[in-house]
C-alpha cells in the first residue's frame, strides 16, 4: 500500500461529487492589485519573550503572493521572519524601512499600528 497523496485540480474535485459544491478559487484583483487595501504594520513585543517583531496584517490575496511578499521584505531587511494566519511576522523594529519597501510594491494605504 503506498503512503503518496495525490493531489486533486479543481477540475478532477469537481468530478468526483456535485460541481455546485465546489468551493471557488480566490479571484485576483486585476491591474495593481495592492493599491485598495489597508494594510496595517503593527509593532508588538508582548509575548514574544522580550523579543521586537512587526506584524502586517490586512493583505488579501493569495498565500503564494503574501509568502513573495514576505520573502521580499526579509531579503531586503536582512532579517528572519514567517507567514502565519496570512500575516507577515517580520522579526525587529524597522517600521518606517517596511512601510517603504511595501510602497515599493505598490500599497498605497499603510497605516502604522500598536507602540
Amino acid at each position: 500500500m503506498s503512503n503518496k497523496i495525490q493531489k486533486l485540480s479543481w477540475d478532477d474535485f469537481a468530478k468526483l461529487g456535485n460541481p455546485n459544491n465546489v468551493p471557488e478559487e480566490i479571484e485576483e484583483v486585476k491591474g495593481n492589485e495592492f493599491s485598495k487595501m489597508s494594510v496595517y504594520v503593527h509593532y508588538e513585543k508582548k509575548g514574544r519573550g522580550g523579543k521586537e517583531a512587526l506584524i502586517i496584517k490586512g493583505i488579501e490575496s493569495k498565500l503564494d503572493k503574501i509568502e513573495e511578499i514576505a520573502k521580499t521584505l526579509k531579503n531586503k531587511m536582512g532579517v528572519g521572519g514567517t507567514v502565519k494566519d496570512r500575516e507577515i511576522i517580520i522579526s525587529g523594529n524597522k517600521r518606517d524601512k517596511v512601510i517603504e519597501i511595501l510602497t515599493s510594491l505598490g500599497f498605497k494605504n499603510i497605516k502604522k499600528a500598536g507602540g
